[in-house]
């Protein structure tokens, strides 16, 4: 795919052994978030639990939650510095680290802008995550206006897609018209596809709906590719990123697309050995049956699948948006344990 088709491989996760990997496949960009950052963080505790102490002792009045956005911080700059190569082949496209925001920021845009604003500074192959909330619409013209490429996250419907897109190119008007350079910056917005799917199948159970086997599996690829031929014929300046894998289509539908395809590394081992044909299929449309059903079964498909089937004001409310933030939030309060059970030993604990 890397090789014979415009579509870019993106690896999701910042751990230094699954990146080093993915590269050597052809991937030219990675992701941090919490979730991921306490998986690494777990994984090789044997290496960070020295750097945690050593933290505690260089900031002594620091919380657990300031030592771990440190880590955090440290882990996305250890791994974008694997980027920089392709960083710079691609002229700032491709080459890029994502680090998210603070998900808790989600309401307050001005906090998300002050936080995207220091995480641009860490490395010159920065891209800032920020949630697709109503302040992180706001946040996201921002911050492209100062000059920040952003990563549109915690996102799922076409309303969702075009309403980064707006606020994007507003921020990049902006720039120009202050004569101000854009060439280098690398703008996309992601597209969490099984995060779709998996809202529909728990309306499904929720509700007690049946549609035919598998046409589940096809709902967040039929937003992607409607958000796709829409931003080609708009002329939006801004890739599409399909992320949250949970079935082969979330990357072989996608094929061909000038977007990134995001899988976390155990995905990418598994999509190596399929046997699957690599070959252009985003211009190939989604099954109508399928379509139909979805749209006819699940109110929230269709507020996913229509272009005004939610406002700005909703996106907070959208269920998908309600379960991932849930997700991320709770992982910064795992990544503060971390932190705390050295910053603070349990005295039960041999």
């Amino acid at each position: 795919m890397t090789q014979t088709t415009p579509t870019c491989l993106w690896n999701d996760s910042a751990a230094i052994d699954e990146l080093t990997h993915s590269i050597e496949d052809g991937a030219v960009g990675a992701t941090c978030n919490p979730v991921i950052a306490v998986a690494v963080l777990k994984k090789e505790m044997a290496i960070w639990r020295a750097r945690i102490e050593t933290l505690l002792r260089e900031m002594p009045s620091a919380t657990e939650d300031d030592i771990a956005w440190t880590l955090v911080e440290e882990l996305s700059v250890r791994a974008a510095k694997l980027l920089e190569p392709a960083f710079q082949e691609s002229g700032g496209r491709n080459g890029r680290l994502s680090i998210q925001t603070d998900p808790r920021l989600y309401r307050d845009p001005a906090a998300i802008v002050e936080q995207a604003v220091r995480f641009n500074r860490l490395a010159p192959n920065m891209i800032v995550k920020i949630p697709v909330t109503r302040a992180g619409i706001q946040a996201i013209e921002e911050a492209t206006y100062r000059g920040i490429s952003i990563n549109a996250t915690v996102s799922f419907t076409l309303p969702q897609t075009i309403a980064v897109a707006e606020a994007v190119e507003r921020g990049l008007r902006r720039r120009e018209n202050e004569g101000l350079d854009i060439s280098s910056m690398g703008p996309v917005c992601t597209i969490m596809v099984g995060r779709l799917d998996d809202w529909l199948k728990v309306l499904m159970e929720r509700e007690g709906i049946s549609v035919e086997p598998g046409y589940l599996e096809w709902a967040g690829v039929a937003v992607f590719k409607k958000a796709y031929e829409i931003y080609r014929e708009r002329g939006y300046r801004l890739r599409l990123l399909s992320a949250a894998f949970r079935n082969h289509m979330h990357w072989s539908e996608l094929i061909g697309a000038d977007a990134v395809i995001s899988p976390p590394y155990a995905w990418q081992q598994r999509l190596n050995k399929s046997g699957i044909e690599v070959r252009s299929r985003i211009s190939e449309p989604v099954n109508r049956e399928v379509v139909s059903q979805l749209l006819t079964h699940f109110p929230d498909f269709r507020r996913a699948y229509s272009e005004d089937g939610l406002t700005v004001d909703e996106f907070d409310s959208y269920g998908p948006t309600r379960r991932t933030l849930r997700q991320f939030i709770a992982a910064c309060g795992d990544l503060a344990m971390i932190a705390r059970d050295v910053m603070v030993p349990n005295p039960d604990q041999p």
